[in-house]
């Protein structure tokens, strides 16, 4: 089994955030599993600090430095990955999650999210 972090996810668990589940929290630590960030969850994040929705000392370059440092791998987006999104049902209509999901879909990820629509779909979730 390898993980797939939400965005969310990823923020709290890099910010030791007590809102992460101890579920959670043991998946990720688990040094059996191969986590992954997806390329979507790092732009997310770059256009919410643009905003001033987010904020996060250090800017993208330091999640992606920290995102190397906890041994976490950077999941590109693929033409696969694009085929699923396409066909995936309109019953979350956040793109960033939606893409998280044709990812997980497409290489056979868990997702570690908290969001109760991402499990409407069929793909296994930890919380």
């Amino acid at each position: 089994m390898n993980l797939l972090l939400d965005t969310h996810a990823l923020i709290w668990f890099l910010n030791g955030d007590d809102s992460i589940s101890s579920k959670a929290i043991e998946s990720i630590e688990n040094v059996k599993l191969k986590k992954f960030v997806s390329v979507a969850s790092v732009w997310e994040v770059s256009i919410k600090l643009g905003l001033g929705k987010l904020s996060f000392e250090g800017g993208t370059k330091f999640l992606v430095d920290l995102i190397e440092q906890n041994d976490f791998h950077i999941l590109p987006l693929t033409t696969g990955h694009t085929i699923v999104y396409e066909k995936l049902p309109f019953v979350h209509r956040d793109p960033f999650d939606r893409i998280l999901i044709a990812q997980a879909i497409s290489d056979k990820l868990v997702i570690v999210t908290k969001d109760q629509n991402i499990p409407l779909y069929k793909v296994k979730t930890i919380w």
